[in-house]
């Protein structure tokens, strides 16, 4: 059973892999892994956040690092099932149906619920534990994300440094309530193998967002300015403290001191 897992886990994260590419650099083939026509930040956003899926599962595929993959399975869940949800309900003026979207997020969703349940939990390594300065970092991205992903699910405006559509606004505010939990889980087990991977999952989304992000600058709405420079606030932090700890620190870079 671990052996298959594996297999479907790098199978998962190799095709996500290419789906991010496509949508990080705006390919037509990849946009209907959106359900409706949008603008290129919000492509370049969903590619950034499926590498981040993409290098976390395959971590824990090619690492066996098992550890980290119920709190993957959680975020999936929340995000996936809200988004289901939406897609279910919403309605749009023109009558266009996205019930195949939903029907499609929905398994996902499911199918994570199953691997959370199924995720192997190995006793937490008291040996090593997640770093206080990482735990207070993933205290912070949860709240913010919460309250982020709250407001965009009410259609506030201008929270993103992109005009949004209301209903891409809500998927993206599902999004970031499901990365909540990404963190969260990682809060309550306090064991560094199950935080690994959301650091990886960072450092890959912080790579894929912060050149457009920085060159946006000179197209930004005035109004969206401040919103972008928290942005990228918020890549060079995650940036820098995934880099630090995976590579630099010495008890938990992920290769091992001499």
């Amino acid at each position: 059973m671990e052996r298959a897992a594996r297999v479907l886990l790098i199978i998962a994260g190799l095709i996500n892999s290419v789906i991010a590419i496509g949508l990080a650099f705006d390919m037509s083939w990849a946009a209907g892994f959106w359900p409706w026509p949008d603008g290129r930040m919000t492509h370049l956003f969903w590619g950034s956040i499926l590498a981040a899926i993409s290098i976390a599962v395959l971590w824990v595929g090619l690492r066996r690092e098992w550890a980290a993959l119920p709190a993957g399975a959680l975020n999936l869940v929340v995000m996936m099932g809200g988004i289901a949800i939406f897609l279910f309900t919403f309605k749009p003026p023109d009558g266009t149906s996205y019930i195949l979207y939903g029907i499609g997020a929905g398994i996902i969703a499911i199918l994570n619920l199953c691997l959370f349940f199924w995720s192997p939990r190995p006793p937490i390594s008291h040996s090593q534990q997640t770093p206080m300065v990482v735990r207070y970092s993933f205290t912070l991205f949860t709240v913010v994300l919460i309250l982020v992903g709250g407001a965009l699910i009410l259609k506030t405006p201008n929270i993103m440094p992109w005009p949004l559509k209301p209903e891409t606004s809500v998927l993206i505010g599902w999004i970031f309530v499901g990365d909540a939990f990404y963190f969260l889980y990682a809060l309550l087990r306090p064991d560094w193998p199950a935080a690994r991977a959301q650091l990886w999952s960072f450092l890959v989304y912080d790579l894929v967002l912060i050149v457009p992000f920085i060159t946006f600058l000179g197209a930004v709405q005035p109004h969206l300015m401040v919103s972008l420079w928290l942005y990228i606030a918020v890549l060079v932090y995650s940036g820098l403290l995934a880099i630090y700890f995976l590579f630099i620190h010495q008890s938990t870079r992920v290769w091992p001191a001499r």
